[in-house]
């Protein structure tokens, strides 16, 4: 598939994106105070930021492939509005928001406090959404979150597996041959695992793919998720994918390090209604290994997408976790 650039590369975007944020302003009687800036731009999705009388405004599009995050996000602050961003004006067809400063992410706290303890604060209301969400799953799919549920995961895993373009073979960043083949005969035992990890009767929801300190606000006493773009419909436990390597990374642990595993059955505690913590921690482990080829299709989805000269910056991240998948055995 030859990639697309994204819609902000192309003439007139920025300035299209500039008279919809002004509008929307004049409309709610916010007046502009300053030029807007665009500080954060991504293959996937950017960032512009407008000073206001009523404090800074955030403007955020994504492109096409995670255009879900739109509606996504709009229907979590109707829900959960005391979990979400304050939204001033959505547009789902050019998947742009408009939005209130969220306040500060909580990886700045985690940085400067050294520890974890925040998490505290976080993971009750995560998971409260999560098991508030599984009453919603036709909704969640009807907004075109991604569908990556356990049944159709076996057949995702060979569909991603037989993309031999992505595996980098042999090269630095790249899977080695006996890696691959490992994976090529691997589609059998990978379906008895999804099914496995189905057995235990832990209903699939709202899966945050990216959920780490820096996509998580905190402002005035209030938690605030955001970046809801890789999120799917799928297990719960593949959200300790990225949020423990969050803690690895802004506290410079080991992945076994005791608060990786406090900050694991913290999370773990929350569902102690499904099996006991010993039980949890088994199913975790398993969880998260699958959870490895969940982030490797996403990763080879947003690759497909990109412009020719970007993919190469991208590319190591689907082997990657493809070999932490067969190593993790």
């Amino acid at each position: 598939m030859t990639g697309n650039p994204s819609p902000w590369q192309e003439p007139g975007w920025l300035e299209s994106a500039q008279t919809w944020i002004c509008t929307e302003l004049a409309r709610q009687n916010i007046n502009l105070g300053g030029a807007i800036e665009q500080p954060h731009i991504r293959p996937w999705s950017t960032v512009l930021q407008a000073p206001t009388e009523a404090g800074t405004i955030y403007f955020k599009a994504s492109a096409p492939y995670f255009g879900h995050e739109t509606g996504l996000t709009a229907f979590l602050a109707q829900l959960r509005p005391e979990l979400s961003p304050s939204l001033l004006a959505v547009d789902l067809t050019r998947h742009w928001l408009l939005m209130r400063d969220s306040g500060v992410p909580l990886r700045t706290f985690i940085k400067a406090e050294k520890s974890i303890e925040r998490w505290r604060e976080v993971l009750p209301l995560y998971v409260d959404l999560q098991k508030s969400l599984m009453a919603y799953q036709g909704d969640l799919l009807a907004l075109g979150l991604l569908d990556r549920r356990l049944s159709h995961l076996p057949r995702l895993f060979e569909q991603l597996v037989a993309d031999e373009s992505t595996m980098l073979l042999d090269q630095p960043e790249g899977l080695t041959i006996d890696e691959y083949r490992s994976l090529r005969t691997f589609g059998p035992q990978f379906e008895r695992m999804c099914a496995r990890l189905a057995s235990f009767g832990i209903p699939e929801t709202i899966h945050h793919d990216d959920f780490h300190d820096g996509n998580i606000f905190v402002q005035d006493g209030r938690i605030i998720f955001t970046d809801w773009g890789e999120s799917a419909l799928t297990h719960p436990f593949f959200t300790l994918v990225v949020m423990l390597r969050s803690i690895e990374n802004s506290l410079d642990l080991p992945p076994d390090a005791p608060e990786v595993l406090k900050l694991r059955d913290w999370y773990l505690s929350y569902w102690t209604g499904y099996a006991p913590l010993a039980e949890l921690q088994s199913i975790v482990a398993l969880a998260q290994r699958i959870g490895y080829v969940n982030r490797a299709l996403t990763w080879q989805m947003v690759i497909a997408n990109l412009p020719p000269e970007l993919k190469s910056e991208y590319a190591s991240a689907v082997p990657a976790y493809l070999q932490e998948f067969v190593n993790a055995g």
